[in-house]
């Protein structure tokens, strides 16, 4: 099994390699969602506490972390698409999806 990790909004998917995966990619895939931008560019765009807000209110997910710019670091809106990240690997055969996964608590060290 591959684990392929989302945001903390977004949950994670758990695949097994595709019948393509040693032709296409040498047995390899996505290790997660991917980042759209960096760190310090992360922490000027959101408020840590807004996003926790946010998360609890709309989607029921506690987050617990160090600071709040920790949390904004890692915000939501700092990944790609974990479902199109997913769609393009079980597309390619390199993946093929056995579960999605929700969070329901975060804990950022």
């Amino acid at each position: 099994p591959v684990i392929i990790p989302g945001s903390m909004g977004a949950g994670s998917y758990v695949l097994r390699g595709g019948d393509q995966s040693m032709s296409v990619s040498f047995g390899s895939t996505a290790h997660g969602a991917g980042r759209l931008m960096s760190r310090t560019q992360a922490k000027q765009e959101f408020w840590g506490g807004d996003v926790q807000d946010g998360l609890e209110a709309d989607q029921q997910i506690y987050v617990k972390a160090q600071s709040g710019a920790t949390i904004a670091e890692e915000a939501p809106g700092v990944y790609k698409d974990i479902d199109e990240v997913i769609r393009v690997s079980d597309d390619l055969g390199i993946g093929d999806k056995v579960a999605r996964t929700y969070p329901v608590c975060n804990i950022k060290g």
